[in-house]
């Protein structure tokens, strides 16, 4: 007997490594020491060491159930960027800059071609948010888990200037709120939407086409998550002050929102200040949801808020449009107790 026998197939392993080797070179930058294959990744801090008063990010996360998805459709290229984004639009809320992702991979069966495609995606979320992946971990687990499932997550080390943090410390009533368009439900509430769309019942239901998304149901919601990193940049290049920022992931408006708040301060959003996404009104009509439950668990076509002087307003959204995304006017701040009121 011997460990591949058991279910182990460290040959799986090392051929899994060549191929990704490629994709893992392109999001090299060069703070990064060494190569793929050491027991740990390296990376100067020497860019940090310019910084008056330097601070250490860090963001982890998961892709959750949407790679139930991504297994029914047997495609696996683009999950890694939604593990990527989840982790660096995260650090980039707090004004930081991701320098560099690990990820981890436990799989059923390590069969390379498919190892190989998931850290593409990763690779390609790296490269999205400029940011180096420096190392990472594939796991053979059988017995534990079934032989074409996997799991992916991973992590993201950032830093930031001190001075340049955004803390939410400064926003007052009267700060006008600039929603920043997702790409879609992202990598949040995908276990409502199995049980909405019966995907575990009935995987053929993905390849369904629907006129008002112009694509099929598996398409639209195997988008990857829009990752905010560049935008960010552009908004702090253009001489502009971000004073909050909010990542609308899991718990949508009424969770994530008020996190950047101070005390005191609450926030009021207008639903019909830009366009809900058709598939946001196809998971509520189809699952028969409340709206407040809608706007408690899905991103609801905003991946991303932002706080700012009403003075400034104009010139984020400018930004945020030459960086390529679109942006709206979506609400105020107000007093209150960090309440979330949708009008």
């Amino acid at each position: 007997m011997d460990y591949k026998t058991s279910g182990v197939d460290i040959e799986a392993g090392y051929e899994s490594v060549k191929l990704i080797k490629k994709y893992v070179e392109q999001t090299m930058r060069p703070e990064v020491l060494g190569g793929i294959g050491g027991f740990s990744g390296a990376f100067s801090m020497a860019k940090i060491k310019e910084m008056e008063d330097p601070v250490l990010l860090s963001g982890t996360d998961g892709v959750g159930t949407k790679l139930k998805l991504a297994f029914e459709m047997d495609k696996h290229d683009t999950i890694g960027i939604d593990a990527v984004a989840m982790c660096v639009n995260d650090v980039a809320c707090a004004g930081g800059e991701s320098l560099f992702f690990l990820d981890y991979i436990a799989c059923g069966k390590n069969v390379p071609e498919k190892i190989a495609a998931i850290v593409k995606g990763v690779a390609d979320g790296c490269r999205q948010a400029e940011c180096a992946l420096i190392g990472g971990e594939t796991a053979e687990h059988p017995g534990l888990m079934p032989e074409d499932e996997y799991d992916v997550a991973g992590f993201a080390v950032g830093a930031v200037d001190r001075k340049d943090m955004i803390t939410g410390a400064d926003i007052k009533p009267g700060d006008v709120l600039i929603g920043v368009a997702s790409s879609g439900v992202h990598s949040n509430g995908f276990s409502l939407v199995r049980k909405v769309f019966g995907i575990d019942e009935n995987g053929a239901v993905l390849s369904e086409y629907h006129p008002e998304l112009g694509q099929t149901l598996g398409e639209c919601l195997l988008t990857p998550t829009k990752i905010y990193v560049k935008m960010l940049k552009k908004i702090k290049a253009d001489g502009v002050t971000v004073k909050g920022c909010s990542h609308i992931t899991g718990g949508g408006f009424y969770e994530n929102m008020p996190r950047m708040l101070p005390e005191g301060t609450a926030i009021e959003v207008q639903k019909d200040s830009y366009e809900v996404p058709p598939i946001f009104r196809l998971i509520q009509k189809t699952g028969n949801i409340d709206e407040h439950v809608m706007y408690n668990t899905f991103n609801m076509g905003i991946g991303m808020c932002l706080a700012v002087d009403p003075s400034d307003a104009d010139r984020v959204l400018s930004s945020i449009a030459d960086a390529g995304e679109k942006g709206f006017v979506i609400g105020r701040v107000t007093e209150g107790n960090k309440e979330v009121t949708i009008l």
